[in-house]
């Protein structure tokens, strides 16, 4: 994607399929033009396109047939979202009519927008910086109310104002420096190397404070991963039913009906977790079995955590137990299943608690224990991070990794000038920790990184 904000750009922003309203969007120095040649307004009086105004009317085509009842609003630049003149057009929500009325924009001039076009513009023209641009696709793809909190927080450019402030300081400092090296002659005054100790130590602090905030809330900003495994019948299957509240997987008393893995998504009190139904594990010759069992276990492996389904009606013995998954691991729950039947003796629950598990009693067919079960699955999820601070700044794995970089120059740097290395070396380490905390802003990003951000935009955003 090419970094321009001219020519006239249109797309529908609102999702594909059948709706009440669907939503298209132009902006850019034709948008008022284009809008003017296919508008036809239902007042006689109709003088012209007032900002900030919907205007009932009809979309024309080139012979001058009504497409779609409209209402129209004009927001001039640089008093809208891009910055540059921008009309939407909401129609009915039909594919068709959303279609021929985009046909008629593009026939006039205008061009598709690519993914995140409307919100690179607003960057480019200095709306919002790129750390607002990336909350508004966050704010879009968040999986969970949390995380939406944790996006509207940068979207407000608290954290980019933050970073900034940074910057600023750190360039002070730089200054400093660089007068040192260039007039070692001069009687001018360098900052004292105390405190400029002091200066970048305080820098390392404010970013550290930032990045603490990534693994804490992690589990809201991306959703778990709970993966359940055990032996076939065991019930994994009618336990995914039971949580999700209905049938998903198919529930057999033949062995190995579940050979891949089945995926969905549960809303536990705000926190989206990923269930995984694996197949069930046994010895077998069937390569397409083996294949799911092993995809199971690699599954496993990444989970935030690990339901061991066991079969309470049945002789169970620990060694059956996959040893990654003892209770040292941390991130295996026992789960008890068809405590509705006659338990084994010794009960698989009393084996499981005296060898460290924690242990959930249920009954998949029955419903008992489901809610339980939930609960806890979502508080090892979450491992004591609670609810999401809405103040707290939570940079992106871009961010993080960039904030990474400069905080690793500044460490250097705090040992450099204990070591009372020379101004011109101290200059270069300023140099590439402002570097990076401006690539966070956009200060100096990259084409490729730009490219990057924007193509996970939908489109007509």
């Amino acid at each position: 994607m090419s970094v321009s904000s001219s020519g006239t750009i249109a797309a529908i922003a609102t999702p594909p399929g059948e709706g009440g309203v669907g939503i298209i969007r132009v902006s850019g120095e034709n948008a008022l033009s284009i809008a003017k040649t296919i508008f036809k307004s239902s007042k006689d009086s109709f003088s012209g396109f007032k900002p900030y105004t919907m205007h009932y009317g009809y979309v024309l085509d080139e012979n001058g047939l009504e497409l779609d009842d409209v209402l129209a609003v004009f927001m001039p630049g640089p008093n809208s979202y891009t910055g540059d003149d921008t009309v939407e057009f909401n129609c009915h929500g039909g594919r068709a009519i959303l279609g021929a009325v985009l046909g008629e924009i593009l026939s006039r001039g205008a061009v598709l927008a690519r993914p995140g076009e409307f919100t690179l513009r607003a960057f480019l023209n200095g709306k919002m910086d790129l750390t607002q641009a990336e909350a508004v696709a966050e704010m879009i793809h968040a999986p969970s109310k949390g995380a939406v909190q944790l996006a509207r927080v940068k979207l407000s450019g608290v954290l980019g104002n933050r970073i900034e402030e940074l910057r600023g300081r750190l360039e002070v400092l730089r200054t400093h420096l660089c007068v040192a090296v260039d007039f070692p002659d001069d009687e001018l005054e360098c900052l004292p190397l105390e405190e400029m100790m002091t200066e970048v130590t305080d820098a390392v602090k404010n970013i550290s404070e930032i990045l603490a905030g990534v693994e804490r809330t992690r589990a809201w900003r991306e959703g778990g991963l709970a993966v359940l495994s055990g032996k076939v019948n065991a019930g994994k299957s009618s336990l995914l039913n039971a949580l999700l509240g209905r049938n998903r997987a198919i529930v057999t008393d033949i062995p190995g009906t579940t050979r891949d893995f089945i995926e969905e998504t549960l809303s536990l009190d705000g926190l989206q977790v990923r269930v995984v139904d694996t197949a069930g594990l046994r010895e077998t010759t069937d390569k397409v079995e083996q294949a799911g069992l092993d995809m199971g276990k690699e599954l496993a492996q990444q989970a935030d955590l690990v339901l061991l389904i066991i079969d309470g009606s049945k002789p169970f013995d620990l060694s059956d137990i996959d040893p990654e998954f003892s209770a040292q691991s941390g991130k295996c729950i026992a789960v008890i299943n068809k405590i509705d039947l006659v338990q084994s003796i010794p009960s698989p629950s009393e084996v499981m608690l005296g060898a460290g598990y924690e242990v959930v009693e249920i009954s998949a067919k029955k419903g008992q224990g489901i809610d339980q079960l939930a609960s806890t699955i979502r508080e090892h999820i979450l491992s004591g991070s609670g609810e999401p601070d809405p103040d707290e700044l939570v940079p992106n794995s871009r961010q993080a990794a960039t904030l990474r970089r400069a905080l690793a120059e500044l460490d250097g740097l705090v040992e450099d000038i204990k070591m009372t290395i020379p101004y011109d070396l101290l200059g270069v380490r300023l140099e590439s920790a402002c570097s990076a905390l401006s690539e966070i802003t956009g200060e100096i990003t990259p084409q490729e990184v730009l490219d990057s951000i924007f193509s996970k935009f939908c489109v007509g955003k």
